[in-house]
């Protein structure tokens, strides 16, 4: 019989061990309950019956966010927690009511989820309609992945025309300020990427398609997850070809490259050039491979 034991809770240390929930810690949560806040004017006092359904809301929305155990919910006076809901119920009048809702990521201090919802009556079945509503709108929110921090260095210009025309030196920089800016503001606004300030510290590194991946040391002191850096190839006065990269800052590995490998347009057309490339391939190919399979 001792031996049976020793068995079984071998066996049961060994799936344990071998589980999803186990190889990966649950991600904390923290949520206190919301406020409520009634200014119907009506003449019942209804605090009993508001206190009690707001009890009911929060002790749903709780039993929701743990539910898959993906997530655990930790004090919001304690560490631990990933990302914190905050909201507010209000009652204006008799039938309409509003419910203030936020997820904030803790870590980059962003919202991952701001809205304002208005949900009709005063009753149990109103308000757990309202409940579900609202847990699937922060469910959704919480499995949201966090946008990777990206910091995108500024594109440089690979001349490999026979001679190179001084004069044109402050339309080429003009012209690669445009690049770096609609490539920035393409990868910014797909909701994929948080792009992190470079400044003038990328500028001491000197041409970085040459140093080898130095930009990644840069990126991590940046505070990114990863680094990009373009570089405009001029064939001739007419025609360029345009090339990315992305490394990862912590282990310098490429995660992603892209190549025009066409002759374009002039020297005007490049910012429009960049950006397609990139969307392409860092955020129209990304959108395809997450695609459900069929």
């Amino acid at each position: 019989m001792h031996r049976c034991r020793l068995v079984l809770s071998a066996c049961l240390l060994f799936v344990l061990s071998c589980s999803p929930l186990a190889a990966q810690a649950a991600i904390g949560v923290a949520m206190d309950d919301f406020s409520y806040t009634d200014t119907s004017g009506e003449p019942t006092d209804q605090t009993a019956a508001h206190e009690r359904r707001l009890a009911a809301f929060m002790a749903a929305l709780r039993k929701d966010i743990e539910a898959g155990q993906r997530y655990r919910l930790v004090r919001s006076a304690q560490g631990g927690a990933v990302f914190k809901v905050v909201g507010g119920i209000q009652k204006t009048s008799t039938l309409v009511q509003w419910a203030k809702v936020a997820v904030i990521d803790v870590g980059t201090k962003t919202l991952v989820l701001d809205k304002l919802y208005s949900f009709r009556g005063d009753n149990d079945e109103a308000w757990e309609r309202a409940q579900m509503f609202v847990s699937r709108e922060v469910m959704a929110a919480l499995d949201t992945p966090a946008p990777v921090a990206l910091a995108v260095f500024d594109f440089e210009l690979e001349d490999m025309t026979a001679a190179s025309a001084g004069a044109s030196a402050a339309s080429d920089a003009s012209y690669l300020a445009e690049v770096t800016g609609g490539v920035r503001e393409a990868l910014g606004q797909s909701g994929r990427y948080r792009i992190v300030e470079v400044g003038a510290e990328a500028g001491k590194a000197g041409a970085l398609r040459d140093c080898g991946g130095c930009e990644v040391s840069i990126a991590r002191k940046l505070g990114a997850d990863q680094s990009l850096i373009g570089v405009v190839r001029r064939v001739s006065r007419t025609e360029y070809t345009f090339g990315f990269q992305v490394r990862d800052a912590r282990t310098g590995a490429v995660l992603a490259r892209g190549d025009s490998g066409l002759r374009m347009g002039a020297d005007y057309s490049w910012k429009r050039g960049a950006v397609r490339l990139v969307t392409d391939r860092l955020i129209e190919g990304q959108q395809a491979n997450d695609a459900p399979r069929r």
